[in-house]
């Protein structure tokens, strides 16, 4: 789908939206001019007239037209478009850091902070948003937060109050205003109505606990993607049952607990409990429901994804719909994973890091269950690591990554090539688990090398780096899919 609302082709929109296609969904946005509403193309309202039909690129967009958002199918729910996503790293980036709360909270950045964040100028980030959006960076932080909060106010039994923290405002009056500004009415008057109470959104939850509904673009295969959590899953930070849940401690900023999650395919979303241990700052949650949509990698246009893996056809394979990225916790427990997998197979590596886990993570209960951390870098910078069998140089090498993170803390696993047993394969394994990072083709991984040789046998292995090269450029920028996609034959 195009990234631009002049770009959208109408004939394509109208067929989608008549046909309430899923897939579509968070792709564009369908503009009532008779009624003054923005929907989903999921709508499940009568269908307008063509003629009072606009079609928006953005939820943004739509409301900077005068629009306000349909109440029925709730744009706040939409899965994020990322039609800019690998085209654009900085833009891509920016959205990152605003979607995490870098512009809002007690430590919030201001723009030209975020820019400089970003090494660029101000202006220069003005242009990118402007030209993605049709919006300055602080607007569109802004819209960012009030649509969480109507989320919130929708999903949950949060109070008002608690919902306006956990958006980020630090002054109900200016959630209040705000919220009426932009959306045109009151988060008062959209509790009364009633609406969340009568199609069983919404939930008992207290300041503690709390269920949300995640919403993706179908295909999705959650059975594949449950299989390798399960195959590697840490024993007291990660769960999984017979249902397919999935559940994990994490612990973000000021915020941590637990999330379990259960897939409900027949309405392509997740439900999502969340858990927050006693005194933990509401502030980070819209950060952490980012996290785990990064996670279950919801947000990936998989009709996009599948058009651009032409080159397996071309082998001879077709490739399997609906696989994602299953992510982890941060980068560096994805170059924690990475180094302990080196030349081993996945079920000892999964022995070593539950080894890792058990023994230098913290542990502590939240609501009634015993949760285990993944070991920070400090932990593991001095930790002598002799519970783990493995070669003292990727020991060493484990100690030396984790100090670097401690002195480095804002650098991207690019720069862990500094650190001596750290090489491009581990970089690129956190940069694609560790950060959603979608273009990772892991050419040189035995796996993928060694299935290609299979697909392609007149490639011999002195021609293989050519061709992995060409075969990167040509599936660009999915090559993270590409490994996945590798992996799973």
């Amino acid at each position: 789908m195009p990234s631009s609302c002049t770009a959208l082709d109408p004939g394509i929109c109208r067929a989608a939206r008549l046909a309430r296609d899923a897939r579509f969904d968070g792709q564009f946005f369908v503009g009532v001019l008779s009624t003054g509403i923005y929907c989903r193309p999921i709508c499940p309202a009568i269908a307008p007239k063509e003629v009072n039909v606009r079609y928006f690129d953005s939820a943004l967009r739509a409301a900077q037209a005068g629009l306000r958002p349909c109440l029925r199918c709730r744009p706040d729910s939409a899965p994020d478009s990322c039609a800019w996503k690998g085209t654009n790293t900085t833009l891509e980036r920016a959205i990152g850091l605003i979607d995490g709360g870098i512009l809002v909270g007690e430590d919030k950045l201001s723009v030209t902070a975020l820019a400089e964040k970003l090494g660029i100028s101000s202006r220069y980030l003005g242009k990118l948003f402007t030209q993605g959006f049709g919006t300055s960076p602080k607007q569109y932080a802004l819209y960012r937060q009030l649509m969480f909060a109507k989320q919130l106010l929708h999903q949950t039994q949060l109070s008002v109050t608690q919902v306006a923290l956990a958006a980020g405002f630090n002054s109900i009056r200016r959630f209040n205003e705000a919220f009426k500004q932009e959306l045109q009415l009151t988060p008062t008057a959209l509790r009364r109505s009633g609406k969340a109470s009568r199609d069983g959104e919404a939930q008992e939850s207290r300041a503690t606990g709390l269920c949300l509904y995640q919403y993706y673009r179908p295909p999705l295969d959650w059975s594949r993607q449950w299989a390798f959590y399960r195959l590697r899953a840490v024993a007291g930070m990660e769960w999984l049952d017979d249902e397919q849940r999935y559940g994990r401690s994490f612990r973000l900023g000021k915020l941590e607990g637990f999330f379990e999650l259960l897939h409900e395919p027949e309405a392509h979303r997740f439900r999502v409990n969340i858990q927050l241990a006693e005194g933990s700052d509401l502030s980070g949650l819209r950060a952490l429901v980012s996290h785990i949509r990064r996670l279950l990698d919801l947000d990936a246009d998989m009709m996009q994804v599948q058009t651009s893996l032409t080159p397996l056809h071309e082998l001879g394979v077709t490739p399997l719909p609906g696989l994602r990225l299953p992510g982890v916790g941060c980068a560096f427990e994805a170059g924690c994973r990475a180094v302990l997998g080196q030349q081993v197979s996945v079920v000892q590596a999964s022995k070593l890091l539950n080894l890792l886990v058990l023994h230098y993570g913290e542990s502590r209960e939240v609501a009634g269950r015993r949760l285990t951390f993944f070991p920070s870098p400090q932990a593991v910078s001095h930790a002598s690591l002799d519970e783990l069998k493995m070669p003292g140089a990727r020991k060493a090498a484990l100690n030396q990554l984790a100090q670097f993170i401690c002195d480095n803390p804002g650098a991207t696993p690019d720069a862990w090539l500094e650190v001596k047993g750290i090489g491009p394969w581990t970089v690129a394994y956190a940069k694609m688990r560790g950060l959603g990072d979608p273009n990772v083709f892991l050419g040189t991984d035995l796996v993928v090398k060694n299935r290609l040789l299979a697909l392609a046998p007149g490639i011999g292995k002195q021609d293989y780096p050519g061709f992995a090269g060409k075969l990167a450029s040509a599936i660009a920028p999915w090559g993270s899919y590409l490994t996945f996609q590798l992996w799973n034959l």
